[in-house]
């Protein structure tokens, strides 16, 4: 790629305007060719001042009727042009002017599918449950147990659980992914090759992981993670860390029982799901958790580890029965 490739940036959003005039506001102070970003907005039918917020940076504005973010970033890619997708949530800021630059470099590589940042970016003047997740590498504790986060974690001192091979390319690490076990790459700052996504129908929704297996499963296997960061606000408190775990686990089972997911969830083992349960059952193992963390980067924000573990054993175990008693559907989102 001898020269510096168009992109595509795809924006979910849906009533973001607290948070999308900071992300857009990243993305316009970029350091790359203005004439080479397409900027697409996907929107659920906001209600707020989304919409005038993101008239301000772009006039590509298309409508998301399904209203999910997976759903907002499958009408983004039907509308891009870009030789590069890059997939910007509407609560993510870019740290750096050249962070474009950056994450566009592996590229270079023709074995490169997809580039993704190593970090979250841990900033001290952000809210307690940001900071937390930033230090974790992941939105939800069960990724630790799982393995299958894909950020570095200051618990672990790795960007991964799963063991895949990495060479270190100086700016980025080349990683080869196994289809049979993935890290959550896809999502806050993932780039993918255009002619790579066009060769697949992608459908009404896009999820991330089920896109990298795809592409995994079709010998496209090779990833970039830059080591760069991106900052993922947590827009609320505690009260909306409950209800986004509980829209994690009725999305998930409602579209696994639409059979549109593709990334076989069940070759995780079930005993680190039984290993979470105790874990958080038992609190001694998660407060050496929170203490290994927090002698790696000091922040009294890892005592949330233990609050966050167990909202998320109750809701999922709450929300797994309900799903056994009733019939899955989707969180409401008119209300958010």
């Amino acid at each position: 790629m001898k020269d510096l490739p168009t992109i595509s940036i795809v924006i979910p959003t849906y009533n973001s305007e607290k948070v999308l005039p900071l992300c857009l506001e990243s993305i316009k102070k970029q350091e790359y060719p203005k004439t080479k970003i397409e900027l697409i907005v996907a929107d659920g039918g906001s209600i707020d001042k989304t919409l005038d917020v993101a008239k301000e940076y772009t006039d590509k504005i298309f409508e998301n009727k399904l209203k999910t973010g997976e759903a907002g970033k499958a009408v983004g890619i039907k509308h891009s042009t870009g030789e590069i997708i890059a997939f910007i949530d509407s609560d993510n800021i870019l740290p750096s002017k050249d962070w474009l630059s950056k994450m566009v470099k592996p590229f270079e590589d023709e074995e490169i599918a997809g580039s993704e940042p190593l970090f979250y970016t841990y900033r001290k003047e952000d809210g307690y449950i940001t900071r937390y997740c930033a230090l974790i590498g992941m939105n939800d504790p069960l990724c630790l147990f799982f393995g299958n986060y894909d950020r570095y974690c200051y618990i672990t001192n790795k960007w991964t659980g799963i063991p895949v091979e990495e060479e270190d390319k100086g700016s980025f690490l080349k990683v080869k992914l196994n289809e049979k076990k993935l890290p959550t790459i896809g999502a806050n700052g993932f780039l993918v090759r255009r002619s790579l996504l066009k060769k697949y129908s992608v459908g009404d929704y896009l999820f991330d992981i089920d896109l990298v297996y795809e592409l995994v499963n079709h010998g496209h296997d090779k990833f970039a993670k830059v080591k760069v960061g991106i900052v993922h606000l947590f827009s609320g408190n505690f009260g909306t860390f409950i209800k986004k775990q509980r829209r994690r686990i009725k999305d998930f089972s409602y579209y696994k029982q639409k059979k549109v997911r593709k990334y076989p969830w069940s070759s995780f083992s079930k005993l680190k799901l039984l290993k979470f349960g105790l874990y958080t059952i038992l609190l001694l193992p998660l407060l050496v958790q929170s203490i290994k963390g927090w002698f790696r980067k000091k922040d009294c924000v890892w005592l949330f580890h233990i609050v966050a573990c167990w909202a998320t054993l109750v809701v999922y175990s709450i929300g797994r029965v309900q799903n056994i008693i009733f019939e899955p559907k989707i969180e409401d989102r008119s209300k958010w």
